[in-house]
């Protein structure tokens, strides 16, 4: 399949996982989808039916409210039925509202409360650095960089040059319960770079600028940030670039809406 159609399937099994659930955390797993897409059938070096080969890239997703992205990027790329999405967050299901390590091969990480997933990406950068060609990626939410730990992992990679971590900050302006732009102001390049990081800022629905500046970023002797600039609720015309994307529950009526609009496309 060619990216375009990925993607559009990926956001079909959101919708249809969320509905069928009746679960918010819909608007940050759509805005996220191009991001999955290129690293999952473009850059990462993987192998599904190896999914602990050594030399794999690793991904952690740190903002895991967004595990709905995450499940059909897996499903899609081979590494467990697409049926078995069916099995998210519903009574015995197999897939939690946020990711745990254990529920299918792929997840390299359980995460769910913020600002963790730097950090443990640096651990694994650290004490793989000269022992594996793999690569690690981590996916924060802009709002997440709040969190103070996220800074002081982000001095940790500076000071060891961890030329083999990749951070991509989903830059969607929204978080729970704000636009993140009044919960902080200062320019989120910047900051990066003063940390000591070679920062990059990119549309994060461009397949062709996000291959081209994740295939740099693997190139560089020093940890990269990835700044991608994406629409919160990305697909549902409703609550796209709007707060009521992040907790938004669909109806009946949104559901099918969306669903002709993605097929319109």
């Amino acid at each position: 399949m060619q990216l375009p159609d990925i993607c559009r399937r990926m956001r079909r099994n959101i919708l249809d996982m969320a509905f069928n659930s009746k679960t918010a955390h819909i608007g940050p797993s759509l805005c996220i989808v191009e991001i999955l897409a290129v690293l999952y059938f473009r850059i990462m070096n993987i192998d599904p039916q190896d999914p602990e080969a050594p030399d794999r890239d690793r991904f952690l997703l740190s903002k895991g409210h967004a595990a709905a992205a995450l499940y059909t990027t897996l499903a899609l790329r081979g590494y467990f039925p697409e049926e078995e999405l069916t099995k998210y967050c519903v009574d015995g299901g197999r897939f939690h509202g946020h990711p745990c390590r254990d529920a299918a091969p792929g997840i390299e990480f359980s995460s769910g409360s913020l600002g963790h997933g730097l950090s443990v990406a640096a651990g694994m950068a650290l004490s793989l650095k000269g022992i594996s060609k793999g690569v690690i990626f981590t996916l924060l939410g802009d709002g997440e960089c709040n969190e103070g730990s996220v800074w002081e992992a982000a001095t940790f990679a500076a000071k060891n040059r961890l030329n083999n971590l990749v951070a991509i900050i989903d830059v969607n302006r929204f978080q729970g319960f704000a636009a993140t732009e009044d919960i902080d102001s200062l320019d989120l390049k910047k900051k990066w770079e003063a940390f000591g990081w070679t920062a990059f800022e990119v549309d994060g629905h461009d397949f062709v600028a996000l291959e081209q500046v994740l295939n740099m970023a693997k190139q560089l002797d020093c940890p990269v940030v990835i700044l991608a600039n994406t629409i919160s609720g990305k697909g549902i015309k409703a609550i796209e670039n709007t707060l009521l994307a992040h907790y938004f529950v669909l109806d009946e009526t949104v559901y099918q809406q969306t669903l002709r609009e993605i097929y319109a496309e």
